[in-house]
């Protein structure tokens, strides 16, 4: 046997490669946008920033260092250079699309940055594999802005699974739904009726305001938010805002909510304020053609009947009161079980004509009068 020369010998000595055969190769350089390994063949492999990330921009040297182990998947053995082109990001993706198709058939819950938002959903990488979030499976709500997920983690399950067709689908609102259905499961049954919590202001409707009391959501209905009258729910809560509300009913999943705490209500100690007799002031709260009803506290109601609103004749209460005006009058009748008071101006008109005829004639000298008259 000849022997070989010394080329021939350090040609042996390099290990036989082919086009996407994985390798393992130790950094032995690194510049922003490329990556070389010594993979133990006779050519070194170099990984270019677009072959090691599908991230633009990346500076290489920030994310691997000289000495460093690593595999990559070849690319071409020689690149006119007698370089042989190395791709980490392949050799990730295919690891990424193996794990998902295991994630996907253990309907596991995955992690992972948002990557891209796009009009129509969000895209995350899983060891650079993409996964496309369209946008009604983004959130359990409408989201206006998909930008708010941009670089943010989210959790989702893959709910299709088709790496020929690129097709690999992500969801995120069927795990917030089941979250809430279990906050919503355990907050129902540590809530009882009569409970005082405070929640914040979910959604507002002319009819009442859907509070959010930490996973489950109660109505505040319109005639619950005050003991006094509210015309517009809009214009006494916003969306946001912090409430004390207390439990009047729940009906399965359905919780009605109050804020008309007893300690509050303006009817207590109603017959001593209010006794027949007692003089009262009051705001005219609104006017029919029988009489106004004048506000004597929120949520206490008095009617002034129009017969008892002056002396003289008044056709009807528009034409001597305003909306919003003072009034003073003398309580002439309380039902308490009622809640129904009866109050009368006319009633103080004529105590002050009375003590105005008692001075009128304390004051007369009859010796004039007599001698007027002779």
């Amino acid at each position: 046997m000849s022997e070989m020369s010394f080329e021939q010998m350090l040609e042996e000595s390099f290990k036989t490669i082919r086009n996407g055969e994985v390798v393992e190769g130790t950094v032995i350089d690194v510049k922003p946008d490329e990556i070389f390994l010594n993979i133990g063949y006779k050519s070194d492999g170099i990984i270019t920033r677009n072959e090691y990330t599908n991230e633009p921009n990346v500076d290489l040297t920030t994310v691997v260092k000289v000495g460093d182990k690593m595999e990559a998947k070849v690319v071409k053995l020689n690149d006119g250079e007698g370089q042989v082109i190395l791709s980490y990001k392949r050799l990730q993706a295919e690891k990424g699309s193996k794990r998902l198709e295991e994630a996907f058939e253990n309907q596991e819950v995955l992690k992972a940055k948002v990557t891209q938002v796009l009009a129509g959903g969000v895209c995350v990488s899983v060891d650079e594999t993409r996964v496309f979030i369209p946008a009604s499976l983004v959130s359990d709500t409408y989201e206006k802005d998909l930008n708010k997920f941009k670089d943010q983690e989210i959790e989702f399950i893959i709910t299709e699974f088709d790496p020929r067709k690129r097709r690999i689908i992500g969801n995120r609102k069927v795990l917030l739904v089941e979250q809430k259905a279990k906050q919503q499961e355990e907050l129902l049954a540590n809530l009882h009726v009569g409970d005082v919590i405070e929640g914040t202001v979910k959604n507002v409707t002319d009819f009442g305001a859907f509070i959010d009391l930490g996973g489950v959501d109660g109505l505040l209905h319109i005639s619950e938010m005050s003991w006094g009258r509210v015309e517009n729910p809009k214009k006494v809560f916003t969306v946001g805002q912090t409430v004390r509300v207390f439990v009047k009913n729940i009906n399965g999943s359905k919780i009605a909510l109050s804020m008309k705490f007893d300690d509050e209500n303006p009817w207590n100690g109603a017959t001593e304020k209010f006794a027949p007799g007692n003089i009262v002031k009051g705001k005219v709260a609104r006017m029919t053609d029988f009489g106004a009803f004048i506000e004597l506290a929120p949520g206490v109601d008095a009617l002034l009947h129009v017969s008892q609103i002056s002396k003289d004749h008044v056709e009807k209460p528009s034409d001597v009161l305003k909306i919003g005006q003072e009034i003073e009058a003398k309580v002439v009748e309380f039902n308490e079980d009622d809640k129904k008071i009866s109050l009368s101006m006319k009633a103080l008109l004529d105590s002050e004509d009375d003590g105005a005829d008692v001075a009128d004639v304390a004051d007369v000298n009859i010796d004039e009068v007599a001698s007027d008259n002779e």
